[in-house]
């Protein structure tokens, strides 16, 4: 990553679903970085703000557009919320 300002591009309940997006910004050459205040993972229940998936301010527009992409792709997919 650059050494431009980290914005948050979205926040998840857990860290699964932030590497999971993580997965599809690297799919499309976005760096990103997760960024969970549980102890290292030893305790996940501290996650109060939730896990932020984080890129570089220059990136926030495109990576909030493959994020959209990619989780309506899963909304309207057979068995999708």
């Amino acid at each position: 990553m650059s050494d431009s300002e980290p914005v948050v591009v979205r926040t998840f309940v857990n860290i699964m679903e932030a590497e999971i997006a993580q997965s599809a910004l690297e799919a499309a050459g976005i760096a990103s970085f997760v960024r969970a205040d549980d102890c290292g993972g030893l305790h996940p229940h501290l996650q109060l703000r939730g896990t932020a998936l984080l890129v570089r301010a220059e990136d926030g527009a495109d990576a909030e557009q493959v994020l959209t992409t990619a989780f309506d792709a899963v909304e309207e997919a057979p068995g999708g919320e």
